[in-house]
């Protein structure tokens, strides 16, 4: 596993759980919700992390591209599926986007040196 997916995702892991042991029912719910998002439903799971991946970029979150590049991978996105979301989030989001398209491709290019 490339350097950067093993942190990130050992970082999201122990802080996810962090997190969640504190007794706050607000951040349960929304964990939650986040979780219902993006199961199976009307869309595929793909779909909504395709979605999900476009909107990260657009609002420029680098740790929510990162988790559905992942997330895109493992529900059976196509490298050519995933550059096109991220086109589209150029698109819409403008040159803004360039820099987190930038490390959104080394992410993809590391998860996908693992397949």
């Amino acid at each position: 596993m490339g350097k950067r997916v093993k942190e990130f995702n050992e970082f999201r892991q122990r802080m996810n759980a962090r997190i969640l042991a504190e007794d706050n029912r607000v951040i349960k719910r929304v964990f939650s919700v986040d979780s219902l998002t993006y199961a199976a439903g009307a869309l595929p799971v793909k779909t909504k992390h395709l979605l999900g991946l476009t909107a990260s970029m657009v609002l420029r979150c680098d740790d929510c591209v990162s988790y559905h590049i992942g997330q895109c991978v493992e529900s059976g996105c196509s490298k050519d599926e995933i550059v096109e979301a991220m086109s589209v989030a150029l698109v819409v989001g403008g040159t803004i986007v360039i820099p987190h398209l930038r490390r959104a491709t080394e992410f993809l290019d590391e998860v996908l040196a693992e397949k």
